[in-house]
Formats: structure tokens, sequence, C-alpha cells
């Protein structure tokens, strides 16, 4: 491979990476995407194995070809990259490929976040399947969180709220719990007429635990009728992302002048009126200068974007790169 790109950009999240190869104006030259990015299940060398395949293929659409690095700099935004040491782990395995000549490794929410500012500067909020929170300013500060699930202080994201939807459908259903239009349509969802009958299904596996993955949409669908037990439970997730966002806020000294709030992931990007309010009531309330917004932006454009802010490239190469992605 020829050193013909600036900037190797990979978004990877655990289920797809995305690469792109940008070139010093800016330019998108090829682009790949690859399966799920995993190294805590897979082992650090299988995982950016995985990796691997996608940039080559993203070179080949390129046209790149002959020995040496792919491009100047790779700036890898990385899911399961939440402490210093995986990081660490992970930029010396990027490096062993030799991809590129430096290397820069992240949590793949400061993808989000870069895509969605002007500047390296404000927070993101990352609800999907899991929910995370990073920030960042033009000097290099950072606030992060080590998003690792409940022992870390986590609450929410797709998996944690229908994992919550199930716990009060089925304490409804068996008289432990408040009544609730949930016990009816989440096992209607998989054509089952009983809570009962969902739980012994996802237990014997005859629906996969994955599965799971579609129940924040009816839980939505279910509050929006007026239900208050599924009504608590986007309140509940709302509040917490505006928890992480303000303590990044504060972390950052940003409270006291406008600065964005970037909304991303599938949670947060189907605008589900509920909760996109819930949220904007609520950081108007505790962070009245935060400007919110909701980023549908490939998240591999913030990491390329964060590879040129590592070049110090011009103006003009940040515009042809979001031209390029919109």
């Amino acid at each position: 491979m020829g050193l013909n790109a600036a900037v190797l950009a990979i978004d990877a999240g655990n289920s797809k990476t995305d690469v792109a190869l940008i070139g010093a104006d800016g330019r998108v030259l090829g682009r790949a995407r690859g399966d799920g990015f995993q190294p805590s299940a897979r082992g650090v060398e299988s995982a950016v194995g995985v990796l691997d395949a996608a940039v080559r293929e993203a070179a080949e659409a390129a046209g790149l070809s002959g020995p040496g690095p792919v491009a100047l700099h790779v700036a890898a935004c990385l899911a399961n990259a939440d402490f210093p040491e995986e990081e660490g782990e992970l930029a010396d395995e990027i490096e062993r490929r030799g991809w590129g000549r430096q290397v820069a490794v992240r949590n793949d929410t400061f993808a989000l976040l870069r895509a969605g500012t002007v500047e390296p500067r404000g927070v993101a909020v990352v609800c999907g399947a899991g929910i995370n929170c990073v920030g960042m300013t033009p000097d290099g500060r950072t606030a992060r969180f080590p998003a690792i699930g409940k022992i870390s202080g986590d609450w929410g994201g797709g998996s944690g709220m229908a994992e919550e939807a199930l716990w009060f459908a089925a304490r409804a259903e068996d008289g432990r719990g408040e009544p609730t239009e949930l016990a009816r349509a989440l096992p209607a969802h998989f054509g089952l007429e009983t809570m009962y009958a969902l739980i012994e299904a996802l237990h014997f596996e005859r629906i996969p635990k994955q599965r799971t993955h579609e129940l924040p949409p009816v839980l939505f669908a279910v509050a929006e009728e007026g239900d208050l037990v599924a009504r608590a439970l986007v309140d509940r997730q709302a509040e917490e992302i505006v928890a992480l966002a303000t303590a990044a806020l504060e972390k950052l000294d940003l409270m006291t002048g406008p600065a964005d709030v970037v909304l991303g992931g599938g949670i947060l990007a189907a605008r589900h009126p509920l909760l996109d309010g819930g949220i904007r009531r609520r950081l108007a309330d505790h962070a009245p200068m935060a400007v919110p917004l909701v980023v549908t932006d490939p998240p591999v454009m913030g990491a390329a974007l964060l590879g040129l802010d590592e070049l110090g490239a011009p103006p003009s190469s940040f515009a042809n790169l979001r031209a390029c992605f919109t």
C-alpha cells in the first residue's frame, strides 16, 4: 500500500465497523464496512484482524497499492476502548499492523462527538444498545466514564431498557408489581400471549436473547399511549442522559457558556417524542446554556475529523470532508 491518504478513519462498534481513507484535501478516497469489533470476546489481535480486512477493502476501493502504510495518521475510534490500558493495547496492535505512521485510539463515542461539532468542543451521549458519554475541549482536555454497565453506575441504553421493561411486565403479570400494558405488548411482539410464555421462550432460547433489542420501540409505543410504568422508564432514561451530559459539562467547565450536547445512537436518533422532549426539558433546567442536537451523520466522519484535527488541516479540508458525507 502506498502512502496516498492523509487519514485512515475507523469507527468500530460492537455490531459493525466503518473505515474511510481521507485525502489531504478532506475528500474520501475509499470506504468499507466490516464486522463488529469485540476485543473483549475475541481478544485484541483477532478483533484488530477484523479491522484489517476492512482497511484492505477500503484501500482497494481507493486504488492504493504497494508496500508501506496506507495513511499518514490513523484515527481509530473503537468500542470497548473504555480505559487507558485498553486504548494502549489496541494502539500497540494497530501500530504493529503498519497502517499509518502515527496512531491515535479513542473510545468510539468521541467519533460521535466530533461528527456533531464544528470544533472539538462539547459533550456527546450515545444511547444505542448501551449508553456512554464523553466530552472534549480544543485544548485537549477530556471527560469520560468507564461505561461498562451497572458496576460503573450506568443505567439504560436499548439493552438496559428492554431488561427493565421485561422485569416490570413479568411482575405485573404474576401480581408482584403494578399493572402495565407492557405485560401484553412485549409477548405480543413475538406472537405470544403471556409473559410466562415469553420468559419460557427466552430461557430455553427458542427466542434468541439478542432479539430483546427489538423491544425498546414497543416500550416507547406503550409509553406514548399513556402507560405509567412505560412512561416512568422513558423518563428515567431521559434523566440518565442528562445526568451524564451535565456531569461531563461540569468536569470541563462548560456550564457557563454555550456548549454542544451531541446526542446519537439508535435510541436517540429515532427521536422518540417523549424521550427527546424529556431530555430537552431537563437540560434546560440543569444546563440552560447547553445546545442539544441529534446527529445522524456516520461516526466514521467524526473519526476522520479528529484525524484532520491532529494533522492541522486547513478549513477547506473539513468542509470537503463534511460535503462527502452529506
